[in-house]
């Protein structure tokens, strides 16, 4: 007995000390947080770098120190936010763009464009510079007043593809299967499963969803580097634009430069007479002005933000969930301050019934506060749903949007455990009471049940789509089918009110609240960083690092186990993007 109390005794005292020492660390480093302090010299350059991906609204504190602990994130709002600031701030003298990669879709990066076009107004100088450019990134860069690249650098210009994976032989030959119910000839969010091949439908939206993009940027970067729509089609389609020096012929570069000699021209485009420019970080700039306003005044606009899939839950910074959106859109409604609503959203969809409950939370919150959606990429499917309960939609032109459709996936497991020797034998009180098994195919009776749910839940999403845009439940089923288009072609079809980004959709929303001395209140509000740090030490498990594996098993392997995992997570019928698109 002795020696059990001397040992259960050493464990507690073992498990207190290593409590204390971890409590001790974490005091530490948030001391270290709190003693960082940021200066902006006059004459400053501020630097323009996207090392993190971009999120729409991070929703944490710049100087939370245990933020370190979790995968950072850079939030649109805090760097159109920073943009705006900059164009006021006299100790600013101008932004250089001087990162390889932007991580972010494509309408965020045209966010974050249009922020600059506006830096741009005060008379203060953009710069560029890239020792490559990938597409995209050199569109953000072409807003600039001057573009300079590495003579040794490489050009990607050649337009917008999409690569969709299939997995029909997969399924037979592995035995792994997946059992669909679906409506819409163009939800195609589960067609990878279906067969080998992209559907005549499938191939139709995919091509006028890339031409309305590249139509888009192609405007965009032919009004900024002087050069006609014409011009830009034949450099892609021949990649005649391949080299820099190709590049600075045809007039998309202004000129080579190694990075020493682009700070030269950095440094004389402030005027300063130092050895090197003063340059301030994004992030140390977003430290340093964070408690700083775009917006001033009495009144309050409330921005919700609504990003990544929809889940049935509470909901959390990279997924939508119910429990926050209603909680959020409820305190804005009941606030006598806010005047009016923004309800910002990114999310490819996912679980109907969450969308359902988001959207009568929408409609009801409208019955005290104008609201006003503004999409950002992606607003398919459960996230057009949310979209149709506002006032207003307002959408970029690159935005994907609509797929109006539902459908209902269930995995089979059956032919792979028959190909291991393992059966399944069920007993039930009726002829329905199993209804779904991993070990069975889904029964005709069974198979009937869920297809009168997606019918029922189609017919539902058709006539949430007619009240809110004011159209018949005819011409919404003519606009449905699951189809997706862009925020162009939304708009011509009157899904949409009107194009533009957040600045757009703010003051519209400002226009409708009667307002014009305002500032924004965001929500929802997310755990700090120690919150959730203690959360998961609480919680069991965890999950294995994209990076590490996709660095183990490869980029396309990563990206199949994404897909089955994405369909076979779902709960209940999905309104979703109709397929995982990666444009490159």
């Amino acid at each position: 007995m002795a020696f059990l109390r001397n040992l259960l005794a050493a464990i507690l005292g073992s498990l207190i000390a290593f409590g204390l020492l971890f409590f001790i660390f974490l005091f530490f480093i948030s001391l270290a947080g709190a003693d960082q302090s940021v200066v902006v010299h006059r004459n400053s350059v501020l630097e323009l770098q996207f090392p993190y991906p971009v999120s729409e609204y991070s929703g944490t504190d710049p100087d939370d120190p245990f933020a370190v602990f979790y995968d950072p994130t850079l939030g649109l709002d805090e760097i159109t936010k920073a943009i705006s600031l900059a164009k006021q701030d006299d100790h600013i003298a101008g932004i250089s763009l001087a990162g390889p990669y932007v991580l972010a879709g494509m309408s965020q990066t045209r966010a974050i464009r249009n922020a600059l076009e506006d830096f741009k107004a005060s008379g203060k100088f953009v710069y560029a510079y890239g020792d490559f450019y990938m597409q995209k990134d050199y569109y953000l860069s072409s807003v600039a007043d001057s573009v300079f690249m590495n003579p040794a650098g490489s050009f990607d210009f050649k337009g917008l593809a999409a690569e969709v994976l299939y997995f029909g032989d997969f399924q037979e030959q592995t035995g792994l299967k997946m059992e669909v119910v679906r409506h819409g000839k163009y939800k195609s969010a589960v067609e990878p499963f279906l067969g080998n091949a992209m559907s005549p439908e499938n191939r139709e939206q995919i091509s006028v969803l890339l031409e309305s993009v590249w139509a888009s940027m192609r405007a965009d970067m032919a009004g900024s580097r002087n050069l006609t729509e014409e011009a830009l089609d034949r450099m892609a389609t021949t990649m005649e634009a391949r080299t820099p020096e190709k590049a600075v012929a045809l007039g998309l570069l202004d000129g080579t430069a190694y990075r020493d000699q682009y700070d030269e021209k950095l440094l004389r485009a402030t005027g300063d007479d130092g050895d090197a420019p003063r340059t301030v970080t994004l992030q140390d700039y977003i430290r340093a002005s964070k408690t700083k306003r775009v917006y001033q005044g009495p009144d309050r606009i409330a921005v919700i933000y609504a990003q990544g899939e929809i889940l049935y839950g509470e909901g959390g910074p990279q997924y939508i969930g119910q429990g926050k959106m209603v909680s959020a859109l409820e305190k804005a409604a009941s606030d006598e301050k806010v005047k009016a609503i923004v309800l910002r959203i990114n999310s490819p969809g996912g679980s109907a019934l969450s969308s359902e409950i988001i959207w009568r939370a929408i409609r009801q919150a409208r019955e005290e506060k104008p609201v006003v959606v503004s999409l950002s990429d992606v607003a398919a499917s459960g996230g057009y749903y949310m979209a149709v309960g506002a006032d207003r939609i307002v959408t970029e032109p690159t935005t994907i949007t609509g797929s109006i459709g539902v459908f209902m996936t269930l995995p089979n497991i059956g032919g792979l455990t028959e190909k291991l020797g393992i059966s399944a034998e069920q007993v039930g009180t009726h002829p329905l009471s199993l209804d779904y098994s991993l070990f069975e195919p889904l029964s005709p009776e069974f198979r009937e049940v869920l297809r009168e749910g997606i019918e029922d839940t189609y017919q539902t999403f058709l006539e949430r789509v007619s009240e809110g845009r004011n159209i018949s439940v005819a011409q919404a089923d003519s606009l449905a089918q699951g189809r997706v288009w862009t925020g162009q072609q939304a708009v011509e079809l009157g899904l949409a009110d009107t194009l533009g980004g957040m600045p757009e959709a703010i003051a519209l929303a400002a226009d409708m609240g009667g307002t014009e001395n305002f500032r924004l209140v965001t929500y929802p509000k997310y755990k700090s960083g120690l919150e959730r740090l203690m959360n998961d030490l609480n919680a069991s498990g965890g999950e294995v690092s994209s990076r590490l594996l996709e660095r183990e098993l490869g980029e396309e392997w990563v990206e199949l186990l994404r897909q089955i995992k994405a369909q076979t997570r779902q709960e209940g019928v999905q309104a979703r993007q109709p397929f995982i698109l990666r444009i490159r």
